[in-house]
């Protein structure tokens, strides 16, 4: 592991563990509040490819385990990692991979811009979180399909500004030369 390997996944680290200091939101539908950790971890999967964002989003899943308090609101403990939160936490680390994984491609064939890299996020920092975290809802709470999947339907108008943000901060990075 590079230096820069090394000290982008720690400040990335950081990243995802102060967006957990700004506080959810509840929503009554669900018992998950919308949170902005999740634009770390879409950052994640950006700024470090799919091999380092998915080791450091592991890293940061391995924290909550052992009761770390790096979640929204202060929280972590393996409770987290097997209620109803955990789709989405385990989704993290998915996420991570393929929004990487396509990232490297778009940056290998010259097809990182906007439109491309939005839609990568789009696809695998919201629709497979949220699609995650609705597969967990209705495993742990045995709630009904329709109301786990229209449930994320609160999510996606922030999920949306996050994806924006991770995109635009991204293609910055990418000009300066500071992904992996």
């Amino acid at each position: 592991m590079s230096t820069k390997a090394t000290s982008l996944s720690a400040i990335t680290l950081a990243i995802i563990i102060v967006l957990g200091f700004i506080p959810g939101i509840p929503i009554g539908i669900l018992p998950v509040p919308i949170v902005i950790q999740n634009l770390g971890i879409m950052l994640a999967g950006v700024i470090l490819g799919r091999r380092y964002g998915f080791y450091t989003v592991v890293i940061f899943l391995l924290m909550i385990a052992v009761g770390i308090p790096v979640l929204t609101g202060g929280q972590g403990g393996f409770a987290h990692l097997i209620g109803p939160t955990a789709g989405y936490l385990y989704s993290y680390a998915i996420a991570a991979f393929f929004i990487g994984w396509v990232t490297e491609h778009l940056r290998v064939k010259g097809q990182l811009n906007f439109v491309t890299l939005l839609f990568t996020i789009v696809i695998f920092g919201i629709l497979l979180i949220n699609f995650g975290g609705a597969i967990g809802l209705i495993i742990q709470t045995h709630m009904s399909v329709k109301t786990a999947l229209v449930g994320q339907i609160a999510f996606i108008p922030g999920d949306i500004i996050k994806a924006i943000l991770a995109t635009i901060i991204g293609l910055v990075l990418a000009r300066q030369k500071l992904l992996l």
